[in-house]
């Protein structure tokens, strides 16, 4: 069992939406947390006919048991009907429900109750360096850090799995998509610009869609939560800088996967772009799951100058580098971004084996920072 970090800060005694991609542990991490709720698991066959066929019986069950407790529901956005009723029972029973799923998509393209803002949102992300015991780098880089895969020695046979029924088959049901081959293709396509700025017209050209097809695509991965956009830091500049927002899927492992990576060894190039995927992970888990929200972006200029991530507001600026001995050249970013903002930390994450202070650079071994940023000591 692994300890997570999502606790639900601030959330005292409200109703809560809970959000993640499959196999994120949600269900487990409800279970460990509530596991004297009343339960309505949608996954399951009977009680997802019986709730479906007549969402009214909902209400019935909870004004005849009348639980004292939060009432879990699992995989709601199976049943958007039933938000009607949590709505009205919220509203005059005041029961407090937590409400699971892997994506909000069909709830909020149906323009179903979404509860009028009585419910709090919170998401679960693959595991993080803080939640495992003994964490391994190298395995959470070529397994991804959903809990079964991380944790497999195979990885391969269940990330296939993981994304013939849920990326494609569930994906491409539920977003009603007509060409199921031509979505898996994009999947690939998409891989390849993981941790990049999108050119939709140079992947259209590839799948032989139109460009707006394809941002449809992408909006799809957005609404299931198997993707993110990070955006582009424009506060100000005095540089004319980039505005297009970059894109990260979810997990390391799917990206390996879709790649047709082999192993990935500390030094290649493979790692470099994993290595910095990782840190995209951590950050924005850490950002969610400490109540802070601060937004995470990245930085470049028409020059091609660029900071991985941004922090806050200029706050921190972030550079990944997956060298073992940090010089001043990989700082360069760093330099020029801290020349236009007012910079509290300059953070360079290397292999390096100590931390060291480069000019006004700090470089960090990636498990230093990593402590640190859990420890709530590189943003506040």
């Amino acid at each position: 069992m692994y300890l997570r970090k999502q606790i639900f800060e601030e959330s005292e005694n409200e109703s809560l939406f809970l959000w993640g991609a499959r196999q994120t542990g949600k269900s487990t991490l409800l279970k460990s947390l509530f596991n004297d709720s009343l339960w309505f698991d949608l996954l399951k066959t009977d009680i997802f006919e019986q709730l479906n066929r007549k969402p009214s019986q909902l209400r019935e069950i909870i004004l005849a048991t009348q639980p004292q407790k939060p009432i879990i529901i699992d995989e709601i956005q199976k049943i958007p009907a039933l938000l009607n009723e949590i709505h009205w029972l919220i509203e005059n029973n005041h029961n407090i429900f937590i409400l699971s799923g892997s994506s909000p998509r069909k709830i909020i393209r149906s323009e179903s109750n979404l509860l009028g803002g009585r419910a709090l949102r919170y998401e679960l992300f693959p595991l993080t360096s803080a939640e495992i015991p003994d964490f391994d780098l190298k395995r959470a880089l070529n397994n991804g850090l959903l809990p079964r895969h991380y944790l497999s020695n195979n990885p391969k046979k269940l990330i296939s799995a993981y994304i013939g029924n849920y990326l494609k088959e569930e994906i491409i049901a539920e977003a009603r998509i007509r060409n199921a081959s031509l979505f898996s293709l994009f999947l690939e396509m998409a891989a390849f610009s993981n941790g990049e700025i999108i050119n939709y017209s140079n992947i259209a050209s590839e799948c032989g869609v139109s460009a707006p097809t394809v941002r449809e695509y992408f909006q799809i991965l957005i609404d299931t939560l198997t993707g993110r956009f990070l955006p582009s830091f424009q506060k100000k500049p005095k540089r004319r800088v980039i505005q297009a927002p970059k894109f990260y899927f979810f997990d390391i492992g799917i990206v390996n996967y879709l790649l047709k990576r082999g192993e990935i060894e500390i030094g290649s190039e493979a790692f470099g772009h994993a290595f910095e995927h990782f840190i995209y992970q951590e950050i924005t888990a850490h950002s969610h799951y400490s109540g802070l929200n601060y937004p995470v972006r990245y930085w470049r200029t028409a020059s091609q100058i660029e900071v991985d991530f941004i922090l806050g507001d200029h706050e921190t600026a972030i550079e990944v580098k997956s060298t073992r001995n940090a010089i001043p050249r990989h700082a360069k970013g760093l330099q020029h971004f801290a020349e236009e903002y007012t910079v509290k930390n300059q953070i360079l994450i290397t292999n390096d084996t100590y931390p060291r202070k480069m000019g006004d650079c700090l470089v960090l071994p990636w498990q230093i920072f990593l402590q640190k940023l859990w420890a709530g000591e590189i943003i506040s």
